[in-house]
């Protein structure tokens, strides 16, 4: 299973509350590894041109060129150089998953950045980018999001409807917030079926932070969490459809316990490709 690395992707100085800028070389350092691991690096990043695809081009402009403040709140240069890479990271494995069926993007900070704004750790939207290039490309008929971060993607559906994009199916965990959390895993499998049906390829954000210890989510246990990503990727499996998924928020302190978990959910998609 790819994973689809450079360490340009890594913005490096970038301090406060998210670890998520310099999260991508800590994840690859601890999984490189890995029986059934393959770190892919001959990928180039998007283009200036393919972010304006999905954001305001004045807007693009100001943040790669410092003079507009990032998701995390600055200017640093460090993370404006990375984000070509981030979103390149996610569209090339969705275009991996395509030929190969899975494959992984250690990126965060997509679903918060809306057509012309940042919010939440999020500058742009890989997510939108990736969706785009694709159907652009003809890879693809469909998209299938799985948003399992903690928090609602205002920003992915910001731009669906503001680019009035139909190809789209998307789902939240964040709709479930407050519900009874074994019923929805009980019943994912089949929720899942019914929303994505016949997509082309499902983009999955496996996000760590609705974990039960961290300091913004709160509601899933390890196991629970686990399963929630067992369920996913045995879904795509069984039903023959690409995935690419990605790492999305996590916030706990260590950053070793994040990372923890986006372990499991990578022994989770090893074992949906050998052991089912």
């Amino acid at each position: 299973m790819k994973v689809v690395y450079r360490p340009e992707q890594t913005a490096l100085g970038n301090t406060g509350f998210s670890p998520s800028a310099g999260k991508p070389a800590l994840f690859v350092d601890l999984i490189k590894s890995k029986p059934g691991i393959e770190i892919f690096s001959d990928w180039e990043p998007v283009s200036r041109e393919d972010l304006y695809l999905v954001h305001d081009p004045a807007h693009v402009d100001a943040i790669l060129e410092g003079r507009k403040s990032n998701g995390f709140g600055n200017t640093l240069k460090t993370v404006a150089d990375s984000l070509p890479y981030t979103s390149g990271s996610f569209y090339n494995a969705a275009r991996i998953a395509l030929q190969e069926g899975i494959a992984i993007s250690p990126t965060s900070g997509f679903h918060h950045a809306s057509y012309d704004q940042v919010m939440g750790f999020c500058t742009f939207n890989g997510l939108m980018v990736t969706a785009v290039l694709l159907k652009r490309a003809k890879l693809i008929e469909s998209i299938g999001i799985i948003d399992f971060d903690e928090h609602w993607g205002n920003g992915t559906m910001d731009i669906i409807r503001r680019l009035n994009i139909d190809y789209i199916r998307h789902m939240a965990f964040s709709d479930q917030i407050g519900r009874n959390y074994d019923k929805w895993l009980k019943g994912l499998y089949a929720s899942l079926e019914n929303d994505f049906a016949g997509s082309s390829i499902l983009l999955y954000q496996a996000g760590a932070d609705p974990h039960i210890d961290d300091p913004l989510g709160g509601n899933l246990t390890t196991e629970q969490m686990r399963l929630r990503d067992r369920i996913v990727f045995r879904y795509a499996h069984d039903k023959g459809i690409p995935i690419a998924w990605n790492l999305a928020g996590g916030y706990q302190k260590p950053i070793e316990k994040v990372l923890e978990l986006h372990l499991n959910t990578v022994e989770e998609s090893l074992q949906s490709i050998y052991d089912l």
